[in-house]
């Protein structure tokens, strides 16, 4: 009898799903449970899958990933969710375990673990210490802006950006969810536990993948009147022993001339966090992969969390 951990990937020929099912290559404790291409929609072929598993990835629009968890009927099954459907949700653990361990517990006991958003990775990594070390009040006007690669929108526009013939448009950076209501507002809010929904402009630019997201604060009117020194030293303590989450070197933006690429974390599966700016105003930034802690890497974590294996386990750190 095997030994192996049953694993299907619900909605594997999407962006997230393949790159989960590439992180598996290797693996000697996975057995992958595959679904014929053309049967990926049919709900009585999914369901049956679901229900052999001992762990289900939904990597599905919000509607068919709640669809799939009312298809277990097997008390067992674990779910991992990538898509934003359930990471509001009573009865899920948010799959951030850096943030405390407390939410690390939920991820290794729970039987429902929602990952968490791209942007929401990078502004609840520097939002969530802050509030929880009594720096930010919970009702400061937090407000952030993004970069990210073009994958992070999925198949239909990857394929717009890497067309022959597109839109000169696309040759620069672009700002969208201009009547603030992108999707992960909701998390960025209530993990936290800001009192305001963030103002929030996230862009979307000519590069594959990596993200970089900014906080910017007046230093008068955080609790105690950090400066940004004492913000990194506290944000360096936070994460101590934290093999994902990586708080730079002060001042360390100065190898880079001053200047932080969005794209410089493309293909690496932790987080970086710097912390900028003078005695009035201080900036604190995040730059990852969208498709690594934003999303499949994040997942994958996740899961080694839950088979108490190196938690690191194929992944890039």
């Amino acid at each position: 009898m095997s030994n192996k951990t049953k694993i299907f990937i619900d909605g594997s020929e999407g962006t997230t799903g393949l790159r989960i099912h590439e992180r598996f290559a290797g693996r000697d404790d996975i057995e992958l449970l595959p679904i014929a291409s053309e049967l990926r929609k049919d709900v009585a072929e999914r369901k049956r899958l679901i229900n052999e598993s001992d762990i289900t990835f939904l990597c599905l629009p919000d509607d068919a990933a709640r669809e799939s968890v009312s298809l277990v009927e097997n008390e067992n099954v674990k779910i991992i969710d990538t898509s934003t459907a359930h990471r509001t949700e009573e009865g899920w653990a948010y799959g951030f375990p850096e943030l405390s361990d407390v939410h690390r517990q939920k991820i290794k006991e729970g039987k429902r673990i929602a990952v968490p958003g791209c942007y929401a990775t990078g502004f609840i990594s520097i939002i969530y210490p802050l509030i929880a070390g009594e720096i930010l009040p919970k009702d400061y006007p937090v407000s952030a802006f993004a970069l990210s690669g073009y994958s992070g929108a999925g198949k239909k526009t990857i394929a717009v950006y890497e067309a022959d013939e597109r839109d000169k448009e696309l040759d620069a950076p672009r700002e969208y969810a201009l009547t603030q209501n992108h999707k992960h507002l909701k998390e960025m809010q209530k993990i936290t536990g800001l009192n305001r929904t963030p103002l929030f402009s996230p862009i979307i630019c000519d590069y594959y993948s990596g993200m970089l997201l900014t906080t910017p604060f007046y230093t008068d009117m955080l609790l105690g009147g950090q400066n940004p020194e004492q913000i990194h030293e506290f944000l360096t303590d936070y994460y101590t022993g934290k093999q994902f989450v990586k708080v730079m070197p002060f001042g360390k933006e100065a190898d880079y001339k001053g200047f932080l690429a969005g794209n410089a974390c493309s293909g690496w599966d932790g987080i970086e966090i710097y912390v900028t700016g003078n005695e009035d105003r201080v900036l604190v930034s995040t730059r990852f992969d969208n498709l690594g802690k934003g999303a499949s890497g994040a997942a994958i974590q996740c899961l080694n969390i839950m088979l108490g294996c190196e938690e690191s386990k194929g992944l890039n750190l």
